[in-house]
């Protein structure tokens, strides 16, 4: 019999889809290892490394932030003293 707490607790996929993936050797066994050691399932580990990346490559607008100041007269270490003084 299943305790009521346990059935609350555990994470709710309501708008799941299965995917299937093929993996090298080499990544299956990392994968493997990886959920050992976290004492999670693959899917879990699998749900974690996607989120990650996602929320990785959404931080394009920092990546865009590089190189603003490339091409401008204005020094930028210099702009950035002058306004520091002014705190």
């Amino acid at each position: 019999m299943t305790d009521r707490l346990d059935v609350e607790m555990m994470p709710s996929y309501d708008d799941v889809m299965r995917t299937i993936v093929q993996l090298p050797d080499d990544q299956l066994r990392q994968l493997a290892e990886l959920s050992r050691r976290e004492k999670i399932s693959r899917a879990e580990a699998i749900r974690r490394a996607v989120a990650e990346y996602a929320r990785k490559r959404s931080a394009g607008g920092i990546r865009k932030a590089f190189g603003l100041w490339r091409g401008r007269r204005r020094d930028g270490l210099a702009y950035e003293r002058r306004l520091r003084r002014e705190w």
